[in-house]
């Protein structure tokens, strides 16, 4: 109790003179061992103050060593190991200011390093026991497109019963969701509006041949598209309206009118022609001006005549040039093969069998095309 008085300040009444001395001492041996533990506590608390300093200074040494050997590789523009980018993120755990030390790519890049790490882990985790749904082969999803493009009016449980019928076990979710988006009605395409029509479609068109004195002559070719067939033909040398028309008569007087004619814009078409056209119960379709392309059959088949035949011959005649051009139908339906029509002729030719005798050859067109047929000997 004297030593606390003293120690605040307060006076003190010492009522046994004897023991002064004794007091006196005690309270100075008290007062210097509390300084004592005092200092003693301070320096035990600067120990891991000063070790956390020299761990940090390391680190940061460490940190900059790093990004000047990066910075040392060959190159204007180093490019960072996957090594490096394994150091930044074990870095990045257990030093907080690691942030302050970097200097060749932002805090934010490995940030990303790091949770793109962390998802490449879990999916190699995920994959390892096989679990979950199993995947489908690509030819599968392929075949699943192709339907749908080629049935343009078939949802996904029409396609998926028809891929049950293929022995093709997937769920009708998975056909939906590989069936490819429509932003727009479905539609039938061209090649099979074209093959549903084909039949009913005809050609028509001109073409010019000189003579050997020097005239013009034209042949008037009507085509049929669905086997490419000269359904007529005939040469004259004044071609109007009314000749015109009366081919047309000639050509379907059997009955068997088509139901849309294709032709150009000629002023050879005039009201004659399109008014017995109509009375024959067939719709005129005429291309745009200067679009031979839009009729391309008849086209194709106007040059096949030009190449094989008209370019090899000297015209001397509507006559000649009429029987030349019949010679030629004749062969073009019976022989020739076309790429169009699959190597098989307008007419279809049975394939021959070596078991049916020799090799013959027959001439066609006056010896400019041949005909091969086998005949027992």
């Amino acid at each position: 109790m004297i030593c606390a008085a003293e120690a605040s300040g307060a006076p003190v009444v010492r009522q046994n003179p004897g023991r002064t001395e004794m007091v006196d001492f005690l309270c100075l041996g008290v007062r210097h061992f509390s300084a004592m533990m005092l200092t003693i506590l301070r320096l035990l608390t600067l120990i891991p103050a000063t070790l956390r300093v020299g761990s940090e200074l390391a680190l940061e040494n460490l940190a900059l060593r790093q990004q000047l050997a990066v910075l040392n590789r060959h190159g204007l523009r180093p490019r960072l190991w996957r090594s490096d980018r394994i150091f930044w993120l074990l870095l990045s755990r257990y030093w907080v200011d690691w942030k302050e030390a970097l200097v060749i790519v932002k805090p934010d890049t490995v940030l990303r390093w790091h949770r793109k790490r962390f998802a490449s882990y879990w999916a190699r985790l995920s994959g390892q026991n096989g679990s979950g749904r199993p995947g489908k082969d690509r030819e599968i999803r392929d075949l699943v497109r192709k339907m749908a493009k080629s049935n343009p009016f078939w949802g996904a449980p029409r396609l998926h019963g028809e891929l049950l019928k293929l022995g093709i076990d997937i769920s009708e979710r998975t056909v939906s969701r590989w069936m490819p988006r429509r932003t727009n009605p479905p539609s039938q395409g061209w090649r099979a509006f074209l093959d549903n029509h084909v039949s009913e479609l005809v050609s028509i068109d001109f073409l010019t041949v000189p003579t050997a004195t020097f005239r013009v002559l034209f042949v008037l070719i009507v085509l049929a598209h669905d086997r490419r067939r000269i359904v007529h033909f005939n040469v004259t040398e004044h071609p109007s309206a009314e000749w015109t028309a009366q081919q047309m008569v000639e050509a379907f007087c059997n009955g068997e009118s088509p139901h849309y004619l294709m032709r150009d814009r000629d002023g050879v078409y005039g009201s004659t022609f399109r008014d017995r056209v109509k009375a024959l119960d067939i719709e005129e379709v005429v291309i745009a001006p200067h679009s031979p392309w839009q009729s391309p059959y008849v086209e194709r088949v106007i040059g096949t005549l030009r190449r094989e035949v008209l370019d090899h011959v000297v015209v001397l005649g509507e006559a000649h040039l009429r029987r030349i051009v019949r010679s030629y139908v004749s062969y073009y339906h019976g022989a020739r093969t076309p790429l169009a029509l699959e190597k098989d002729a307008p007419e279809p030719r049975c394939v021959q069998p070596p078991k049916e005798g020799r090799v013959i050859e027959i001439s066609e067109v006056g010896g400019l095309h041949h005909r091969y047929e086998r005949r027992a000997a």
